[in-house]
């Protein structure tokens, strides 16, 4: 699964809902002035930059294991602290962080009950862990309508619904699971107009995630029939995909 790629490809691919879905995550994690800030698998920083308007780039730190990314969220905001490290291994002492979030993370960690017990460890006793995954296992996610397109056309194909926290209550199980204490749950949704078709698939092109390698894996003749049966699916442009997310809040 590709990540190691250059921050603008993957912010045309899922920045354009992920920025969006940062300020709804943020208010639900009830981040605030005052308080110190982890985003954990922040990306190239559309999280991270929210973050930043709230509390101020000082009380703000990052990590995300792709060095792309880590460059160019240095490059993007250079008075935050950020860092090459994944969510089970955080760079961090114990209680660091007043909160610790990971926005559309938790769902790619080895080891999602580790990486959220690993959050937990750095954040303050009482402190807020959150997170958040599309909902790809009921058809909420802004990738449901090329995944739906390619089950069609490929029954066998094997899609996002199967993991971690990409269904309705298994966030809280995860966060259950960690130890973390008043687990909250919700579901998130934002809308994101397109002006072209191919404004919408071109970034599915990028090879980015397991959508972006199952893309880049087919022949030429397959991708072409993907394409098009995608632009018989969606609504004349300009159009609107919205796309939903499951989201948790607890208590370390």
């Amino acid at each position: 699964m590709t990540f190691h790629v250059p921050a603008d490809a993957y912010a045309r691919f899922m920045g354009r809902f992920s920025e969006p879905l940062g300020v709804a995550f943020a208010d639900f994690a009830g981040v605030a002035p005052g308080m110190t800030v982890l985003d954990v698998g922040s990306g190239p920083g559309a999280l991270t930059t929210e973050l930043v308007r709230r509390v101020g780039a000082a009380h703000v730190a990052a990590v995300d294991p792709s060095p792309p990314f880590v460059a160019a969220l240095r490059d993007r905001l250079p008075e935050v602290d950020v860092r090459t490290a994944a969510a089970e291994a955080l760079p961090f002492g114990d209680g660091d962080f007043d909160a610790t979030l990971a926005e559309l993370v938790v769902h790619f960690m080895s080891d999602p009950v580790a990486g959220l017990r690993e959050m937990a460890r750095v954040t303050r006793p009482g402190g807020v862990v959150a997170a958040c995954v599309w909902d790809h296992d009921g058809g909420g996610s802004p990738l449901s309508t090329c995944w739906d397109v390619a089950r069609d056309l490929d029954p066998d194909v094997v899609d996002e619904s199967g993991l971690a926290g990409a269904r309705e209550g298994h966030l809280e199980q995860l966060a259950t699971e960690a130890g973390l204490a008043d687990v909250v749950g919700t579901l998130l949704t934002v809308e994101v107009e397109f002006a072209t078709f191919d404004e919408w698939w071109e970034p599915y092109t990028f090879g980015i995630g397991p959508l972006g390698d199952y893309i880049r894996g087919l022949g030429d003749e397959r991708r072409a029939a993907l394409r098009a049966r995608c632009a018989e699916v969606l609504p004349a442009a300009p159009f609107r995909i919205t796309g939903s997310a499951w989201a948790v809040r607890a208590r370390a």
